[in-house]
Order: C-alpha cells, then sequence, then structure tokens
C-alpha cells in the first residue's frame, strides 16, 4: 500500500519538494508540482483552467513562503491540462523543450470554449469532449508560452537545491520534459507516467516512450509524480511501460495484415486493461502505433478533435460509464 493518499491538493513530499494532486487523474484532472529552497522557488505545470490554477496557487502560498513569488514555471509539455494557467505565474521565467514550444499552439483553449458552448456543432466528437472537460472554463484563458527552451538537458539552481531538466520527446507528445531532484530522489515525470490510469499516445513514437520508462527505471528516484493519478513508485512505471509494451506486441499482426488501426481496436485483446480507467485511449495510441509501423520519412500530423468521435464509441463499446459522471460529488 502506498504511504501518499490519493487526495486532492498539496502534498509534502519532503526536503522542500510538493507534488498538487487532482483526483481522479482522469480527463483533464492533472498534477503539477513545486520545488522550493530558501526564498526561491520552481512551479511543475499549471493545471486546465483558471479557476484550478488559482486554487493551487493558493493552496501553495499558504504553506509555501517561496511560492509567493514564483521565479521560474517549468512545462513538461504543452497539453493544455498543464499549461492553461500559465498566466496566472506572473513575472516567472517559463522554461520548456524546443518541442513543447513548436505543439504549443496546437491546444487553442478558444477552439475547446466553442466546443463546451456548442458541442453539437461537433457531432459525437464535440459530445463526448463536452464529457471529458466538463469539468473546466476556457472563456479567459490567454495562451501563455514558454520564454526560454532548452535541449537535451538543463541544469537549474533553486536556491541552494540542484533541479535538472531532462529532454525526452517526442513520447507522449512532441515535447516532453522530466524534472528531476536528484539529492531528494524525487522526479516529475509530465505524461510520461499515467499512474492508474490509460496513457494516450497523441504523438509517439511508442517505442521512445518504452524507453523513456526505462530510463526512469534506471534513475536513482523514489518518489515519482505522475501527469496523472497518484503519487507514484518505480512499479507504476513499470506497469505502464507493460501496457505499451503489451499494446505495441499484440497491434503489429493486425497492422501487418492490413487490418484498419480502428478495427483492430476492436479486435485487440485488452485482457486486463479493459478495466483500466480511460481504456477507450487505445483509439489513440493504436493510431499512433500505426505510423510508427509505416516508419514514413515525415512522420503524419493527425487532427485531435475526431479521434473523441471513435473514443466515445470505444467506450460505449467497453460498457464504461460517462467520463467525470459523478463529478457534481467531487469536491473540486
Amino acid at each position: 500500500m502506498s504511504k501518499w493518499q490519493f487526495t486532492k491538493g498539496l502534498h509534502d513530499l519532503g526536503n522542500g519538494c510538493w507534488a498538487y494532486l487532482q483526483p481522479d487523474g482522469s480527463w483533464g484532472w492533472s498534477n503539477a508540482g513545486i520545488i522550493a529552497d530558501g526564498e526561491a522557488s520552481l512551479l511543475v505545470d499549471t493545471l486546465f483552467d483558471l479557476k484550478y490554477t488559482k486554487e493551487m496557487l493558493d493552496a501553495m502560498r499558504a504553506s509555501i513562503p517561496a511560492s509567493e513569488k514564483i521565479g521560474i514555471l517549468v512545462n513538461t509539455h504543452a497539453d493544455g491540462d498543464h499549461t492553461f494557467g500559465n498566466q496566472l505565474v506572473e513575472g516567472a521565467r517559463i522554461i520548456a523543450t524546443e518541442g513543447t514550444v513548436a505543439d504549443f499552439a496546437r491546444f487553442d483553449p478558444a477552439v475547446l470554449d466553442q466546443i463546451m458552448k456548442d458541442p453539437a456543432k461537433y457531432g459525437r466528437a464535440g459530445d463526448f469532449m463536452a464529457e471529458c472537460f466538463r469539468p473546466f472554463e476556457f472563456s479567459d484563458i490567454v495562451l501563455t508560452p514558454p520564454t526560454e527552451t532548452f535541449k537535451d538537458r538543463m541544469t537549474i539552481k533553486v536556491g541552494d537545491k540542484t533541479v535538472e531538466l531532462i529532454e525526452v520527446g517526442p513520447s507522449h507528445s512532441l515535447g516532453d520534459a522530466l524534472i528531476h531532484v536528484p539529492d531528494d530522489k524525487v522526479i516529475y515525470t509530465g505524461d510520461i507516467l499515467f499512474s492508474e490510469g490509460t496513457p494516450i499516445a497523441w504523438y509517439g513514437p511508442i517505442a521512445r516512450w518504452i524507453d523513456v520508462c526505462n530510463l526512469v527505471l534506471e534513475m536513482d528516484v523514489e518518489t515519482i509524480v505522475a501527469g496523472h493519478g497518484p503519487i507514484s513508485t518505480k512499479q507504476d512505471v513499470r506497469r505502464m511501460r507493460d501496457y505499451l509494451m503489451d499494446i505495441t506486441e499484440k497491434a503489429r499482426p493486425f497492422y501487418e495484415q492490413g487490418i484498419d488501426f480502428l478495427d483492430a481496436a476492436y479486435k485487440i485483446d485488452l485482457g486486463e486493461y479493459r478495466d483500466w480507467n480511460d481504456a477507450e485511449r487505445v483509439i489513440v495510441t493504436l493510431r499512433t502505433l500505426y505510423d510508427d509501423f509505416e516508419g514514413a520519412a515525415e512522420r503524419p500530423v493527425h487532427p485531435p478533435i475526431p479521434f473523441f468521435e471513435h473514443m466515445k464509441d470505444m467506450r460505449e463499446h467497453l460498457g464504461k460509464p460517462p467520463v467525470h459522471c459523478d463529478f457534481c460529488g467531487h469536491e473540486h
């Protein structure tokens, strides 16, 4: 049993490292974190909208004096549930990989706001996006991209504490990064790790994502803050890595037989993964795997919105309840 409770809010990891968790880790409920030493602080990611980001910053400021004026914000990748609150961290250096900056404009809060206000205009895809993102408000978000980039690795001092930024994309997304605090054996993974939920491979290659999982397993870390889900250990990384390996192995024969990725999604035996939270995400991961298998000189870019219709169909096929069906009862 984990020594950490999966409860909403700030969790003290010790030695100036904190995680901020949002159960249940499903669509939009992402995690963040803060590293502090003396008067210096580094924030790892913001949240999906201004309300929840403000709640998080208020909680940090109530408990961590150094968070009153955050000096550095690192975005682990460009997805909106890790970046849409950036505008509230005024005056901070915002750092990310070059891939994250290149990917940033793909996530437009104005489009999400339109979908939430008129989902029928987007058909079944709009219906499912409205279902996935109904806890969130996108109308006042000003897209606020990173102001600095790095390649490969970057070392930052937060007070006297050493923090390592490690570029590991493209894998889950175009520009993934790990934030490692070596002296404290803590790592913030962003969406390299979905703990107790199904990962989604928007970009790939998935073989690289598997390699990144192995990199984390080889590191001298004990406490892992996932992009979604509870505070984790290496066992959680192994479990998600094995999912990616298993789906890859099961998908290849369908690809070699010329079976469309959508048909393959319904033919693959998901086994225990069928019961994982948000198992419908296998649709996107299979499309990415097919791109991996094809190995085109230029990797295709697929618009994300149509996938939500396919995932809605798969979720219904799997007999899952609506996303956030108990949202009104959550203390979010």
